[in-house]
């Protein structure tokens, strides 16, 4: 059996990634793949409660690095737990943020230099990257708007827009970075529009297709 896909969605607040990670989970059992959806932080109990740590609001301000290290440490349970199993049963694997969102937030927002996430990057993870980055890209303001219009917002939600700013331009430089690992999806666009473009590059990556993002 051969090894599945590790394909992981990233972006700011409210730009539909739970919507996509349907549109992609869809597309690719139509394409005949088996499919493993989680999220992080979080996708094993352990690593949900770590979850509930990092994003519970609340009156004690959080040193950067004691952020950093949970996000790790709910990495290392969730991917030797939850994620290499599935991918070596032959699942094709969709998270809801992975490491790139580490250095977007804790990175670009926290302004954590790119050494230390680097280091525990590899410490936790080896030589283990996802196969693809879905980057869905929505100007902040636009995405402000939406994430709004959801439950009441988390620790990272109550920040202000020139964190996510700084979020989506690190976001765009690794995606330059990167340009055979991430495929940008245009959020801004319409929910038809937007899940067009996840359902027609899901179905390329299916097939074997080389995709190539777009800046």
């Amino acid at each position: 059996m051969s090894r599945g896909q590790f394909i992981t969605f990233e972006g700011t607040e409210g730009v539909g990634k739970s919507t996509q990670l349907a549109t992609a989970r869809a597309a690719l059992e139509g394409a005949g793949k088996a499919v493993m959806v989680t999220r992080e932080p979080g996708g094993t109990p352990m690593a949900e409660a770590i979850r509930e740590l990092l994003l519970a609001p609340r009156d004690e301000p959080v040193n950067e690095l004691t952020e950093l290290l949970l996000m790790f440490a709910a990495r290392a349970q969730h991917l030797h737990s939850r994620i290499l199993p599935a991918l070596e049963a032959g699942a094709w694997v969709l998270c809801d943020r992975f490491t790139d969102a580490t250095y977007a937030y804790q990175g670009g927002g926290r302004g954590v230099p790119r050494e230390r996430i680097a280091a525990l990057e590899q410490l936790v993870q080896g030589d283990i990257r996802p196969d693809h980055v879905i980057l869905l890209d929505a100007p902040v303001d636009v995405g402000m708007a939406r994430a709004r219009h959801r439950s009441e917002p988390d620790r990272f939600e109550l920040e202000k827009a020139a964190f996510f700013q700084r979020i989506r331009d690190c976001y765009l430089a690794r995606a330059r970075e990167y340009p055979m690992r991430y495929h940008i999806v245009d959020a801004s666009r319409s929910l038809e529009e937007v899940s067009g473009q996840v359902t027609g590059l899901i179905r390329r990556l299916a097939d074997g297709e080389p995709c190539k993002t777009q800046l």
